[in-house]
């Protein structure tokens, strides 16, 4: 009986509105119990003389989806896959995919019931029924095992040349997966000549399945792949040229799907090959003009060839491109362009960082939206952006995020973020610890404790250039726990931070100005009494109050009280710290300043390595009849012999190296880049009672120096995490403002060859809100508008943009370059903060550079390539040098520079260039 019009039967019908209206998980299995029951009475045998319900074909095809219910919701119906594979050798079409799907769905890859269905798969395979061979197809792809792919591979391989281009394109996709499952017997040159078949199939479905099995191999190796980038160029320009039938057309745009895996596979085959890449600038400018007809599928090939641009060999005028998509995508009412603009303007900047200059206020209001998934990705964008100019602001930012969030996860990952650029962009030693000792309010236990391990470090050692200088940072450090240790109770803080602050606390107190050593160990007994705090943060405690009493030189009562209570700790380690100072401070309290020394944490340690001060003990036993050590003959120890002679020791050579012969050229040498440290000195500091200053370690690292003109090691962008830093190299001289870039990248471009129209290649408008993004120049921007009287809030958001892009407002017009002066002399060394790599000093005035021209902090701006003689007249499609490669270092003979620059623009210009040498590509990747 036919129910709710779903052609149903009524129990199945019951069963369907039971299960979606159990209110729970207890109620639901009950459902199921009572239906495992009735199927396993529905399927179970007949006895002769009865008739079975399986005989009707329709009902017993609901038995087996009522079993694939069961088997979804949890519950075993193992009792009926003996009816699945029954069904799935069924004559009829409708029943065999019903037990197809129900073998596929339930059976696990080691049940002995798949075996059963591979000479059924044989027999569709070879059958000459069209639907029977494409459910044998599907049925191969998921329920084959690579035990199974020797007696199947040969039937499939045979379909490759079947007159049914539904069977081809099935077939090359099983024939990828039995390769998956047994690279041996179906290997992948095998795979490689079949695919190069399939892709020059008369049929354009059976190429488009092909594109997903070369993407996949190409994804491992793509070097086996490049020489097909003229045929798949060739496949995308017949499909942007309409070339396909209307049937593959969507919304106008042929084949959308098609277009963006060719572009996808052409971005892996092009990635960081300039041979290759060359091959590709042409149709992916095409392509992208063509796309640009303001739909969403246009917009998705538009993204496609984006990622594709920030991949392959950079090229000026695709790079170009690629910009003014992005900018259209941000400037997008929609939140899903302006998501797909936040992406790519963050694959963009990584390696051309300039391109995100025009987009300052679109990031500001992306942080700003409501829309949670555009904050997030906006959020990546900014750690991407992060330069030693802007880290303050971005900092401030993510620790905003981290504290407002409630998403583990995200809270997690911007956590590791804030600790990477911290570490790498710290502009001082200072900022460094307020940041991350907010880091560690906010995110807690989520930060490493090597953050933690790194931070005591760069307190307990400082920099070890001035000791004045690292008394100060301590003091700034001491200054902001003491604050923390007086308004916020011990149950707000994380473990991690109240582990800090104890160990601080303990070895810097006394350097406090505005709360005493009795204060602070007061407050810290205080708080170890409470009894929510955890065993290791106890310790800590504990610990920093030994150290306290030791340099207050003596014992208050609440300090007594509290070792005298932890003597009884049921922690071993707690209990004997505490006895053993307890019996020190009874029997011999003289020796506190000597045990707990102040400020002695990163003092090495001297081991006497041969135990001299055991000699008098082994003398007297040697006096008394003791048996005088040998060593045994058949000892395999191989440690070094201390005893040996110091002549017959070898020893460490200490002679330099000689000076190398050739000579750099002092124009080419790239000096170090310092930081300024604190510049404020540290005011007197009387030692505690019982302490001494002189036990203050001092850890310092060697500077390298420059002998005469020998070479010297380019550490320019190195890390310089705890050692001193080489001083700031002088400002170079400002150059010549260049020539403003054209505002549209395709203006006038292709007059030559290619005439653009205003109306798009699929015959509709202009995407992103315009006539035609890439038409002829002076027509896309009109006049310039008459200023507009800003608000207190665009103001601020303006101000904030500034920090975040490094003080380029939007709108100002660029500073005139000053007259040019001799370079400043070179200032002290100044304190190296605690990063990965050392911060970037400030440029002198901020007019002068623009702080988003990561030129500024890397790299030389590379020279505009010649233009290439190519289809689309001025339009240069030649690839430009990446703006990250820094200009090689020149080693020059020992005659005079002069001289040398002299006889190269001699010989230059007497030697003209050719076409070939103008254009030729300039490859970083290759080995210098």
């Amino acid at each position: 009986m036919a129910t709710g019009g779903l052609n149903l039967s009524r129990e199945f019908f019951e069963l369907l509105k039971a299960i979606g209206e159990s209110k729970s998980k207890q109620e639901e299995d009950r459902i199921i119990a009572r239906e495992v029951t009735v199927l396993k009475q529905k399927l179970e045998p007949t006895p002769p003389g009865k008739t079975s319900p399986l005989q009707n074909k329709k009902r017993a095809k609901e038995y087996l989806v009522r079993l694939l219910y069961v088997e979804m919701l949890g519950h075993d119906a193992s009792f009926g896959y003996i009816k699945a594979v029954e069904m799935a050798a069924s004559a009829s079409l409708y029943h065999k995919r019903t037990g197809y799907l129900v073998c596929s769905a339930c059976l696990s890859p080691d049940h002995e019931f798949r075996f059963m269905l591979v000479n059924q798969m044989q027999r569709d395979l070879q059958s000459t029924n069209l639907l029977e061979i494409c459910g044998g197809l599907l049925a191969s792809g998921s329920l084959i095992t690579a035990d199974m792919v020797p007696a199947m591979s040969g039937e499939v391989t045979k379909l490759l040349t079947h007159d049914s281009e539904t069977v081809r394109k099935k077939a090359i996709i099983t024939l990828h997966r039995f390769h998956t499952l047994s690279p041996d017997v179906v290997t992948e040159e095998e795979l490689f000549e079949k695919v190069r078949k399939v892709l020059c199939d008369r049929d354009p479905s059976v190429m488009g399945s092909c594109l997903n099995v070369i993407e996949s191999m190409a994804l491992r190796e793509p070097q086996k792949f490049k020489d097909l980038i003229p045929s798949l160029v060739s496949i995308l320009k017949q499909i942007g040229d309409h070339r396909l039938p209307t049937d593959y057309d969507y919304h106008r745009v042929p084949a959308p799907w098609m277009q963006m895996k060719i572009v996808r596979i052409l971005g892996l085959l092009g990635t960081a090959d300039a041979n290759a890449s060359s091959g590709i600038y042409e149709i992916l400018l095409d392509t992208m003009k063509k796309a640009d007809i303001g739909i969403n599928a246009g917009y998705a090939i538009v993204y496609e060839c984006v990622k594709c641009i920030t991949k392959i060999y950079p090229n000026t005028k695709l790079l170009d491109a690629a910009a003014d998509a992005i900018a259209r995508f941000m400037d997008s009412r929609s939140h899903n362009l302006k998501y797909l603009g936040v992406t790519g303007l963050a694959m963009i900047v990584e390696t051309h960082p300039q391109y995100a200059t025009q987009h300052q206020m679109a990031v500001m209001d992306c942080l700003e939206d409501p829309d949670e998934t555009l904050q997030r990705k906006t959020l990546d964008l900014l750690y991407r952006m992060t330069n030693p100019v802007n880290v303050e602001f971005i900092t401030d930012k993510l620790l905003l995020f981290v504290e407002g969030t409630t998403d583990l996860f995200l809270k997690q990952q911007l956590t590791t973020r804030i600790c990477s650029v911290a570490e790498r962009y710290a502009p001082d030693n200072a900022w460094y610890i307020k940041s991350i000792t907010r880091l560690f309010e906010v995110s807690g236990d989520m930060v490493s404790g090597e953050v933690a391990q790194n931070l005591m470090s760069l307190i307990a050692e400082g920099t070890g250039e001035s000791e004045q200088e690292d008394m100060q940072l301590r003091q700034t450090a001491i200054e902001l726990y003491v604050q923390l240790l007086r308004e916020k109770p011990p149950a707000k803080l994380p473990k991690i931070l109240l582990e800090t602050m104890a160990w601080v606390l303990g070895e810097y107190a006394y350097l406090s100005t505005v709360c005493s050593l009795e204060d602070i160990l007061s407050r810290l007994c205080h708080w170890n009494k409470i009894g929510i705090l955890q065993p290791s943060t106890r310790k800590f405690l504990t610990s920093a109050i030994f150290k306290l009493v030791a340099q207050a030189g003596t014992c208050p009562p609440q300090a007594a009280a509290v070792i005298d209570e932890y003597t009884r700790s049921k922690d071993p380690d707690l209990q004997q710290r505490c006895l053993e100072f307890q019996g020190l401070l009874t029997t011999a309290p003289q020796y506190l300043g000597e045990i707990l020394p102040v400020d002695a944490s990163a003092e090495d340690v001297d081991v006497d390595i041969n135990l001299s001060f055991l000699d008098g003990f082994c003398q007297e036993a040697l006096a008394n009849g003791a048996r005088p050590y040998s060593k045994p003959e058949d000892d395999d120890d191989d440690d070094e012999d201390y005893n040996l002679s110091s002549a017959n020791a070898p020893a460490f050579k200490m002679t330099p190296y000689a000076k190398p012969e050739t000579n750099v050229s002092r124009s080419h040498m790239i000096r170090g880049m310092g930081s300024g440290g604190m510049n404020s000195s540290a005011s007197a500091v009387t030692p505690p009672p019982g302490g001494n200053l002189g036990n203050s370690a001092v850890t310092s690292t060697a500077t390298s120096s420059v002998a005469g003109d020998g070479l010297t090691l380019n550490t320019r962008g190195a890390a310089n995490v705890w050692g001193k830093k080489t001083a700031a190299a002088p400002p170079p001289e400002p150059a010549a403002a260049p020539p403003p870039a054209p505002s549209n990248p395709y203006g006038g471009g292709f007059s030559s060859n290619a005439s653009v129209g205003s109306s798009s290649a699929y015959g509709g408008g202009g995407g992103f809100g315009r006539s035609n993004a890439y038409g002829s120049s002076g027509s896309a921007y009109g006049a310039p508008a008459p200023p507009v009287q800003k608000t207190p809030e665009q103001l601020e958001k303006e101000r904030q943009a500034a920090a975040l892009f490094g003080g380029i407002v939007p709108g100002a017009a660029p500073p005139p370059p000053p007259a040019p002066a001799p370079p400043p002399p070179r200032p002290a060394p100044a304190a190296a903060p605690p990063v990965a790599a050392p911060p970037v000093a400030a440029p002198a005035p901020a007019a002068e550079i623009d702080l988003l021209d990561m030129g500024a902090f890397d790299v030389t701006p590379a020279p505009a390539p010649a233009a290439a003689d190519d289809i689309f007249g001025s339009v240069s499609l030649a690839p430009a040098p990446p703006p990250t490669a820094a200009p090689p270092m020149v080693e020059t003979a020992s005659f005079d520079e002069a001289d040398v620059d002299a006889s190269v623009a001699h010989s230059t210009a007497e030697r003209p260039t050719t076409a070939s040498e103008a254009i030729e590509p300039v490859d970083p990747f290759a080995a210098e």
